[in-house]
């Protein structure tokens, strides 16, 4: 499959989702919704630092006749690791976080994830990562209906060297447009800031990790405009078989709330292992965060599970 044929075929796909939405809420609902906003738009951007391979030795895994050896898939699991890799991939990314209103209920928020790495030059390469979050979302107060749709698109690049030694980065601007479905599901606000990721390895150990920062700058006048920080360390150990143990906390901050209500701070982890399907590489992961500070409509736990499709670039 080209590269051209297959943001062809992301892009037909992704077209299907945005739809019109049928439930309502109250207005009490829709105003702790806009102070939730702030929990919906961190988990939008779970994994940002979702890792994708090099292109090269996957061909090769991919088009041998026999599945790759177990030295192939430690090392496709430790190359997926790598956030500014050239490499095509489509990750599938389902957050579950609860308890989340008055039922103790469940937020789901499914993240469609393209990547789509560019060649810039034989030193430099870009690399794409759009977020597109689908949401459904319980009731936020008593009797109040739930919403489900289309949350607020985000879309990053990274400017990254072919070849930066043993220290990989990456750097470039973030934006996030008012897409939402519902008033409930998004900021209402256009968003831009600057994003830098960067790691390092040391045998079975993939260490860095990334942080940005947005500012609104346009958007409906009614809402409170936005300021937010969000760092995701990652550490990865990878094992046999391409096993690895990781992870990745998606910490976040919006500077407009009281200091109290500022602060997302999630702890834990999971597994993941690649494999294939037929000839395909899959990277599943599955793992778990209990949130020892967070704002109060944000929910305690949020389980993270993950199928990212792989591409070789070219």
């Amino acid at each position: 499959m080209t590269r051209s044929s297959l943001m062809l075929s992301i892009l037909a796909q992704l077209s299907l989702i945005h739809g019109p939405i049928a439930n309502g809420s109250s207005d009490d609902a829709r105003g702790i919704g806009l102070d939730f906003s702030a929990g919906i738009l961190a988990l939008q951007q779970e994994d940002q630092a979702i890792e994708t391979p090099a292109s090269a030795e996957l061909s090769a895994s991919i088009d041998a006749d026999q599945p790759a050896s177990s030295t192939t898939a430690e090392d496709l699991a430790k190359k997926t690791q790598n956030p500014v890799a050239d490499l095509i991939s489509l990750p599938f990314q389902n957050n579950f976080t609860f308890p989340t209103g008055p039922g103790d209920d469940v937020l789901w928020v499914l993240n469609v994830q393209p990547v789509i790495p560019v060649k810039l030059t034989k030193e430099w390469n870009l690399i794409t990562r759009t977020v597109i979050p689908i949401i459904h979302q319980p009731g936020l107060t008593q009797g109040a209906s739930s919403d489900h749709g289309l949350g607020d698109v985000q879309f990053t690049s990274f400017l990254s060297p072919s070849d930066s030694g043993n220290f990989t980065w990456g750097a470039g601007p973030v934006f996030r447009f008012p897409t939402a479905t519902k008033d409930t599901l998004g900021s209402e606000k256009w968003a831009a800031g600057p994003s830098f990721v960067g790691l390092t390895s040391s045998g079975p150990w993939v260490v860095g990790g990334l942080v940005q920062n947005i500012w609104s700058y346009a958007g409906a006048s009614s809402r409170d405009r936005v300021n937010q920080l969000l760092m995701q360390p990652f550490v990865n150990y990878n094992m046999a078989d391409g096993w690895y143990l990781t992870t990745s906390p998606v910490v976040t901050a919006d500077w407009n709330r009281p200091s109290e209500q500022r602060w997302t701070v999630p702890v834990g982890g999971g597994l993941g292992k690649i494999l294939r399907i037929g000839k395909l590489p899959v990277n599943l992961q599955l793992q778990a965060y209990y949130n020892v500070e967070k704002p109060e409509q944000v929910g305690d736990w949020t389980i993270r599970f993950q199928i990212q499709l792989l591409f070789p670039a070219g």
